[in-house]
């Protein structure tokens, strides 16, 4: 059924478009290991739904199967329809990875591949949600619940629809549900998210250019906090650290471990060094240059920029109770950068553009007895006019 190409005309690449994944983002790193599809967990499946929703069922009655593939599987009082994503040993890893006792919890099971009509049928359903999403905003409202409503998702056989919301406070919402009912006519699920569940759904562009990460490969939001941003040497403006979704920007925690390991080698503390000329306190370090920034306490005009392994040497002098003359005589050098071109045009010249346009009555000096005797001549000619 998949044909792979996730853009053509068949009826599962329009399914994807509607869906808003015409294209997986899900890596099979064991698609090549041999070993991987010949074990007990080779009937594990993992299945895409709406918004990069994974679910993981057992393909226990061996259909034939592969990635990319529409299948029917079992839902909760009915069949939903999914898209493969992952097959085989690998789904285990991520069954572990997410903590899923399958002991307690059995999974699913995958009834077979998905048919034109219940394609048709799930193409169907697709169209319902926004029209569902405008009415049940407007029910929200009527009603004055203190909740926000960002998605809904039917399911692949129009027997129930989740409806995804945002909340601060907790929500009472059984008279809800119960007008939801009445309305749609279908089984209610509501289904609370945190904010950046709420981003996900809806996307958009970060301050770097780029889709959210949120909303193209991340799976899981683990918690960031603002000491991110202060081993990170960055400054806690919560516009700037602050992501779409209000909370702290998640990337933050994408170099932390990078940061944190080059820290090791700093000292602990902001430590005071003691020289002859006067004590002097750290203001900045530049973690990967290895390079940390001081001024003296006595507001003496300067900024001295020391290398970590002067720092150090000087602390351990300290601590022997030495003391150099001056923070002056470790200032790392700066070469001036070297220009082997005038400018980049070729041209040394910054009057290039402008051009040499003739001046009027150049070298000509006014006559002042000239501009009289054409004076007369007017005046003598007025006078005749009015004889």
């Amino acid at each position: 059924m998949g044909c792979g190409t996730g853009g053509g005309g068949c009826s599962t690449c329009k399914v994807s478009e509607k869906r808003g994944s015409a294209t997986s983002s899900v890596f099979n790193w064991l698609a090549k290991v041999e070993d991987s599809k010949s074990n007990s967990n080779s009937n594990l499946v993992e299945v895409q739904f709406k918004m990069n929703r994974k679910e993981y069922f057992v393909n226990s009655d061996n259909v034939t199967i592969s990635e990319g593939d529409y299948v029917a599987v079992e839902g909760n009082g009915g069949h939903d329809i999914g898209k493969i994503t992952l097959l085989g040993e690998i789904v285990s890893y991520q069954l572990k990875r997410k903590k899923i006792d399958t002991e307690k919890e059995p999974l699913k099971k995958i009834y077979r591949i998905a048919k034109d009509t219940d394609i048709e049928k799930f193409e169907s359903a697709i169209d319902l949600e926004d029209p569902t999403l405008k009415k049940a905003k407007l029910i929200i409202n009527s009603h004055k619940i203190g909740m926000k409503l960002v998605d809904v998702e039917y399911q692949g056989d129009k027997s129930k629809a989740i409806f995804y919301y945002t909340a601060e406070k907790r929500v009472d919402f059984r008279e809800l549900i119960k007008e939801y009912s009445r309305t749609f006519n279908i089984r209610i699920e509501m289904r609370q998210i945190g904010v950046r569940q709420e981003a996900a759904m809806v996307g958009g562009i970060g301050s770097c250019g780029r889709e959210l990460c949120c909303s193209t490969w991340m799976t899981d939001f683990p918690s960031v906090s603002t000491s991110s941003a202060r081993y990170q040497q960055l400054s806690i403006n919560p516009q700037k650290i602050s992501g779409q979704c209000g909370k702290l920007k998640c990337c933050l925690n994408f170099e932390l471990d990078s940061y944190l390991d080059a820290l090791k080698s700093f000292p602990k503390s902001k430590k005071i060094l003691k020289t002859k000329k006067g004590e002097a306190k750290q203001i900045k370090i530049d973690v990967f240059k290895k390079r940390l920034q001081y001024v003296y306490k006595s507001r003496e005009p300067g900024v001295f920029e020391l290398s970590l392994k002067d720092v150090l040497q000087i602390i351990e002098d300290n601590e022997n109770g030495k003391t150099p003359s001056s923070l002056e005589q470790f200032i790392l050098v700066k070469e001036a950068p070297k220009v082997d071109y005038k400018n980049v045009v070729g041209q040394d010249n910054i009057n290039r553009f402008d051009k040499n346009k003739p001046q009027k009555n150049k070298g000509k000096k006014n006559n002042p007895n000239k501009n009289r005797k054409n004076w007369k001549n007017s005046k003598n000619k007025i006078q005749k006019s009015e004889k």
